[in-house]
């Protein structure tokens, strides 16, 4: 009598059971929607100009020019001058930079530190997931901007505080999501068939269920980039950000209050930078999050 033999096909890993998640896919969906190309265009633009534009720009964003102090907009100065005779668009420019990049870390390291929770409560469970949850809970149980200005209470004004406490109001969310997401996989076919064929419980995770984690939450973390932007503006808007005289978007607003009336040029330049860019990130990352679930991409 012969003894029975597990086929071969059991033992192999198969492809996750939804590939219209993987990045390819996603990549994929994004290149057919209008909205994603236009967003994206308009966040090239923006980003050549803010990176480029100081090459063509022969104005230091701190020299001050005691002669051109409130200077209207000219062929020499596009977007005039502020009260301290500093070239309006190259403090733009300079501070366009600053605020996405600002924006760029705190929205990666958040991704990061929400991930790595996430995907660890979901897999191993336990203590380890109700720990980790019940720090998401008491973290989302507090409105974001009264924690972030206690944080800021306790660091104290700048950039870099700034950075750091949104850092730690704005991962709980991406750590819920990606929990969620691995605890309905762990019963996939994939994840199993994984695990039978010898792989360690975290190896099945990271080689079946991050790929999509990061997929999911990725896409729905681009739409929080604009958030992002504007709460930074908000806080050097209210002197706990950038300080003087570094130039942020923010901040020259705030400067603007006092010029409304004899230059309004001041207001219109660093409100319609973040206008546009908040448009652009968020006509990209709206399409993003519906390409990244297969079951709302057009």
């Amino acid at each position: 009598m012969t003894s029975l033999q597990m086929p071969q096909t059991a033992i192999r890993p198969p492809q996750p059971a939804s590939p219209g998640a993987t990045p390819r896919g996603v990549l994929a969906r994004l290149r057919r929607r209008r909205d994603a190309r236009v967003g994206l265009a308009v966040l090239a633009l923006t980003t050549i100009a803010i990176y480029l534009g100081p090459l063509l720009v022969p104005y230091d964003p701190q020299a001050t020019d005691w002669a051109r102090l409130l200077a209207p907009p000219s062929l020499e100065h596009p977007l005039g001058t502020d009260q301290y005779g500093r070239d309006q668009l190259a403090r733009i420019l300079d501070g366009g930079r600053r605020s996405v990049e600002a924006a760029l870390l705190v929205l990666a390291l958040s991704l990061a530190a929400g991930l790595a929770v996430g995907c660890l409560a979901g897999m191993l469970g336990g203590m380890v997931d109700v720990v980790a949850m019940r720090a998401v809970d008491i973290t989302l149980a507090l409105p974001g901007l009264v924690l972030t200005l206690a944080l800021l209470g306790m660091l104290g004004p700048g950039f870099g505080n700034l950075l750091i406490a949104l850092v730690l109001t704005t991962w709980p969310p991406y750590a819920r999501l990606a929990r969620a997401y691995v605890l309905a996989g762990r019963d996939r076919p994939d994840v199993l068939a994984a695990r039978l064929a010898g792989a360690g419980r975290m190896r099945a995770a990271t080689s079946h269920l991050l790929p999509g984690a990061v997929t999911r939450v990725v896409a729905v973390g681009a739409l929080d980039v604009g958030q992002t932007i504007v709460a930074i503006t908000g806080m050097s808007y209210l002197g706990l950000g950038v300080q003087p005289p570094a130039a942020e978007w923010g901040a020259m607003l705030s400067d603007s209050r006092t010029h409304m009336a004899d230059a309004p040029w001041l207001l219109l330049g660093p409100g319609a930078a973040i206008v546009l860019v908040i448009l652009a990130v968020t006509l990209l990352g709206e399409a993003a999050a519906e390409a990244a679930d297969p079951r709302r991409a057009r």
